[in-house]
């Protein structure tokens, strides 16, 4: 299983995934707390878009879709819905749809149209070089280091959410304006490498499944960070050895071990109800 180590593809491609599953399995986390699931299918796929019109236009593909993303992450940490009809997912909703959209008719123009929809969903992070891995690696640092120094307060913002308190944020949050730009810069770099599927499965798949495993927060990062970094290695390795793209490899091990985790569950709970 660890003879893939030997081509160097392979161990750049491991770096890549376990830099990214980490943080996005740590942001996930705050995501799922906050019942904003959708909003990294829209900031990736708006983060496609940006990259579809750079390339219809020619020019910008790094500049432009860090732009449309950064703009998508301001606009949506301004989202508060006060009508009890209407649920902040079914806003953030609407945006991926539109988006995606967006990106399909940009994507329809470019010579390369279908192959270039497969990479926007599923990346290409067998390609990845130790430039692009040393530039998320600084990014993905600086983002890890302000969310280590102001834990606290990202925390208690995530845990106002799940306790139902989000309209006492008011309508500009510094904390939470933070939160999405760092998803949003996060978001931004993984889907170049991972493509929109990947990111979205490394960010829900391991805090749902670390929540399902621990009732204890610190237990429920540590399991999800875990998750990311098991789920990278077998993907890759089972793309190895039997020849499948990557990104729908370390996903499909992801809903895997989903699937693992919540049968445990059912189990658990079967068993603690004989006893009881």
């Amino acid at each position: 299983m660890f003879e893939m180590f030997q081509l160097p593809f392979m161990v750049q491609a491991f770096a890549a995934a376990a830099i990214t599953g980490i943080l996005l399995s740590y942001l996930g986390v705050h995501v799922v707390g906050r019942g904003i699931v959708f909003v990294d299918l829209a900031l990736g796929q708006i983060s496609s878009l940006g990259v579809a019109f750079a390339a219809f236009i020619g020019t910008g593909m790094t500049s432009i879709p860090l732009v449309f993303t950064l703009v998508g992450a301001l606009l949506m940490s301004f989202i508060n819905i006060r009508d009890k009809r209407l649920k902040q997912e079914a806003i953030i909703g609407i945006l991926y749809a539109f988006a995606s959209a967006l990106t399909v008719l940009l994507i329809s123009k470019t010579p390369h149209g279908d192959s270039d929809i497969q990479e926007v969903l599923f990346g290409n992070i067998l390609s990845v070089g130790w430039d692009k891995i040393t530039t998320i690696g600084i990014v993905f640092g600086a983002i890890a280091l302000m969310h280590i120094i102001f834990f606290g307060k990202f925390f208690s913002l995530t845990k106002s959410f799940e306790n139902g308190e989000n309209h006492l944020i008011g309508i500009f949050n510094i904390w939470n304006f933070l939160f999405y730009m760092s998803i949003g810069l996060a978001i931004v770099y993984a889907v170049k490498i991972n493509g929109v599927i990947p990111v979205f499965s490394y960010l829900i798949i391991p805090a749902v499944s670390g929540i399902m495993l621990s009732k204890r927060n610190t237990a429920v990062f540590i399991i999800s960070v875990v998750i990311s970094i098991l789920a990278s290695f077998l993907g890759l390795a089972f793309s190895f050895h039997y020849d499948f793209p990557a990104g729908s490899s370390i996903v499909a091990v992801l809903g895997g071990i989903f699937m693992l985790t919540a049968l445990f569950g059912i189990i658990k709970s079967a068993i603690q109800k004989k006893t009881a």
